[in-house]
């Protein structure tokens, strides 16, 4: 990913300028595509954000190709996004014909002409409430300073998000991504108090919360909320 610091900095400026403008939610995700796509210097971007049960959605991207690769990892639960969303770190492939750790995505991607990813989470109070990725056409060992320059870009992305959330007029969009990150807050509760009294790890703790409220035929955060009434109850 060729990058150019200087480019970086005045996109991320402008970026920072439409945290005070009046953009809609919406245009502010596409923008955040945009200018992904052009200033990194890649062949591919797409914004993800995560609903009030914990699942990624495709929010907005440059192509077809984008946005056909998402949903597949949306599908699946399988891919750099569900991995960079989940560990709440920096996920990348040079190589995807190499690749062992996503075998149904990394096939699709090649099949589409795809053979590198980078997929950056978006930051929320020390959670991930999406993802940012790009791809590459070509075999693309990813530099230091571009993954620096990603995270930093995520980072003000995700400020800019959170900004336009809390404007006067509040678009469909915006009630449903306040709604995903009150949401999320429950189910990490959730996850602590399992992971306190049971033991179990932070992964561990989410599929158990998913399966309890698969089979209460419930919301994740409804049935996860539950749990963190009946631990308050005991103390």
């Amino acid at each position: 990913m060729a990058v150019n610091m200087q480019d970086v900095s005045s996109a991320m400026a402008d970026l920072g300028r439409l945290r005070f403008g009046e953009m809609k939610v919406e245009d502010a995700m596409h923008e955040i595509v945009r200018s992904t796509h052009a200033i990194f210097d890649v062949d591919g971007a797409g914004l993800m954000l995560a609903d009030a049960d914990h699942h990624l959605r495709n929010v907005a991207v440059s192509d077809d190709r984008m946005a056909h690769l998402e949903e597949l990892q949306i599908q699946h639960r399988e891919g750099p996004c569900v991995a960079a969303f989940e560990d709440k770190e920096l996920i990348g492939a040079e190589d995807l014909t190499e690749e062992a750790r996503w075998p149904l995505f990394s096939a699709a991607a090649v099949e589409r002409g795809v053979r590198a990813v980078l997929a950056s989470p978006l930051p929320y109070n020390q959670d991930a409430v999406g993802v940012v990725a790009v791809l590459s056409e070509d075999r693309h060992p990813w530099s230091a300073e571009g993954e620096l320059a990603l995270l930093a870009f995520t980072d003000l992305a995700a400020l800019l998000i959170a900004s336009m959330m809390q404007g006067q007029e509040q678009s469909l969009l915006a009630a449903q991504l306040q709604t995903a990150l009150n949401s999320r807050a429950v189910i990490e509760q959730a996850k602590g108090v399992l992971i306190g009294q049971q033991g179990l790890s932070a992964h561990e703790a989410y599929e158990k919360l998913r399966a309890q409220a698969r089979s209460q035929r419930r919301k994740l955060a409804a049935s996860s909320a539950d749990v963190v009434r009946n631990a308050a109850g005991r103390r």
